[in-house]
């Protein structure tokens, strides 16, 4: 392309004009020089980078250039959200002081696809009794236990309990036959499934009142990874060591 320049031009036109003339004789002389088959991957790129500086500004290629980001941007955020990370906000105190009311907290969907769920894991999982709600605990029993709660939890006729240093006060409420739903202070977990409970024991709805006692592995949603809002609670979920 070749601008002819109109002696009525002001001088700031003719300068505009000599300027695109410029820039198209520049396009043409590193467009030859693409099609130099003897050129490598990294010069090739390189020319490719100066042809795109020089071309003119288009506002419409730019709006749908920033339309593809956003679109790229909400299916990368969906994807992920729905595929790899869940963002939950914690509405009770059930877990505290692990987790607080009104933490938000994330937790990865994927740790279970090729991890085993573990005791002492804080997961996130379909609440059996109404599967439309999510609710976060820790993991006690696991598929074929015996759980005992007895003062303390004891697991498969252990003589020695659990040591659970994350419990934030004595355990009173809900800790034994005499004060548990029809007396029932023994569970057996049955296969593929996992026996859950709150650490604010004396407040927790949890495995010892649900309906449905135990929560199946396909419905644990997620690990729980860590508390990120409010930033003064923000912490990692660390799952609990037994002896």
């Amino acid at each position: 392309m070749s601008e002819n320049i109109n002696e009525n031009m002001t001088e700031k036109e003719a300068k505009k004009a000599e300027e695109l003339k410029k820039k198209e004789l520049e396009r043409e002389k590193y467009q030859e020089q693409l099609n130099d088959p003897n050129l490598t991957k990294k010069e090739k790129k390189k020319i490719k980078r100066k042809l795109e500086e020089l071309e003119p500004f288009d506002l419409k290629k730019e709006i749908f250039s920033w339309i593809r980001i956003f679109i790229a941007a909400v299916v990368i955020a969906f994807l992920v959200n729905n595929f790899v990370i869940i963002n939950a906000n914690v509405p009770s105190g059930s877990m505290e002081t692990t987790i607080m009311t009104k933490d938000r907290m994330l937790g990865n969907r994927l740790a279970y696809k090729t991890g085993d769920i573990k005791r002492g894991d804080i997961v996130i999982f379909k609440f059996p009794d109404d599967e439309s709600q999510l609710f976060v605990k820790r993991v006690i029993g696991l598929p074929g236990d015996k759980v005992v709660i007895k003062g303390k939890i004891y697991i498969n006729d252990s003589e020695e309990p659990l040591e659970e240093d994350y419990l934030p006060e004595e355990w009173t409420v809900g800790n034994d036959a005499s004060n548990l739903p029809d007396g029932k202070n023994e569970y057996n977990v049955p296969e593929g499934s996992y026996f859950l409970m709150g650490d604010n024991r004396n407040i927790s709805n949890d495995a010892r009142y649900w309906n449905n006692t135990y929560v199946k592995k396909d419905k644990i949603i997620a690990k729980a990874m860590c508390v990120y809002f409010p930033f003064n609670h923000m912490h990692a979920l660390e799952s609990a060591e037994y002896n």
